[in-house]
């Protein structure tokens, strides 16, 4: 990537002060981190693999042998759903801490990702022969409407407040998660959902991915579009209205990307919270505060965290695998609580 490019993509006065030569070393570096990342993925698992071995079956995959099988079909499949679901979550996040201006705000704490996985249950209840493009729409729809009723709790009375987002968000998603368990319990779904609830990427196929990747990547490549309102609109209502930002426009493309996003990812995945809420606070520490920088270092380093927590799952004990959800969520929750603690003392 040519420095000039940035800096015209940029305008001069914002890429003299983000910082281009960092943003090309955190991009190298973590583009390197990604690629080192999938092929240790693909190359451990339950069945040991050399490195020889995955290499050749990458590049001349003979379908007659056993280890090539296992590579293409089990692996190669589930470590680049990892890396493009975790890039989703990531800049998820991202566009939701950037439009509503809340540093807490990701898809699963904001009860988003709790939406899609209720739609996900009621297919699974009444509708349990759905082809996965269906179930891929219907999930979205779920993620939609549990934003819309966040949106309608959090802003009345007196309008809406990060606090009072974050608030409305945990009680949508108690709700739906609830309603999501009584569901299944009734109707004997726990077994089937399991997968669901914790999240995980062994059931992904290659069909999975033609129908979900296209789409993850055109919103990704959407949401880069918005980074420079976005960032404008982080600065404050005030400061966006003075430069001519149509806010409330720009708020309605971002959430809008950011349920495209979260609402395909829990579709393939199930529920994974904290890749949102983390990645985006790293990445602005490493390239500063504009969007158009974030939102790609963002899907990068999602990418990453998902790939090793998917791997972390599987080598944690072998041949057994736990639920990436956790494997995530054990570095989600305790940086939520440091942000948490820091938003209240800020106060």
């Amino acid at each position: 990537m040519r420095t000039g490019f940035i800096q015209h993509w940029l305008g001069k006065q914002a890429a003299s002060g983000a910082g281009i030569a960092q943003f090309i070393a955190v991009l190298f570096f973590a583009l390197f981190g990604l690629a080192l990342s999938m092929f240790l993925a693909v190359s451990f698992g339950a069945k040991d693999l050399s490195l020889s071995t995955v290499w050749t079956a990458i590049i001349h995959y003979n379908p007659e042998l056993t280890a090539h099988q296992i590579i293409h079909e089990l692996r190669l499949p589930r470590v680049l759903a990892a890396a493009v679901i975790g890039a989703a979550f990531a800049v998820a996040g991202a566009l939701m801490q950037g439009v509503t201006r809340n540093p807490l705000a990701d898809a699963g704490i904001l009860g988003v990702n709790a939406g899609a996985t209720f739609m996900i249950v009621l297919c699974f209840a009444f509708f349990p022969n759905l082809p996965y493009s269906a179930l891929m729409l219907l999930s979205f729809m779920g993620a939609v409407l549990s934003a819309l009723l966040i949106f309608l709790l959090g802003s009345s009375p007196g309008g809406l407040t990060p606090l009072r987002l974050t608030v409305a968000g945990a009680v949508v998603a108690a709700l739906l998660h609830s309603l999501s368990s009584g569901i299944a319990i009734y109707y004997e779904l726990s077994q089937d959902l399991a997968f669901w609830y914790a999240g995980g990427v062994a059931g992904v196929k290659w069909h999975h991915l033609e129908l979900l990747a296209p789409i993850i990547l055109i919103a990704i490549a959407a949401s880069i579009a918005l980074g420079r309102s976005v960032s404008i609109i982080a600065m404050g209502e005030e400061v966006a209205v003075n430069l001519g930002v149509k806010t409330k426009r720009i708020r309605v493309l971002g959430m809008a990307a950011a349920l495209v996003l979260a609402g395909v990812s829990v579709s393939a995945v199930g529920s994974i919270g904290f890749v949102g809420l983390v990645i985006p606070h790293i990445a602005r520490k490493l390239v500063g505060v504009d969007y158009r920088l974030i939102i790609p270092v963002s899907a990068l380093l999602g990418a990453v965290l998902l790939v090793l927590a998917d791997l972390a799952a599987r080598m944690v004990n072998p041949p057994k695998e736990l639920a990436i959800g956790v494997m995530v969520a054990l570095v989600g929750v305790p940086f939520f609580l440091y942000l948490a603690h820091r938003e209240r003392r800020n106060l």
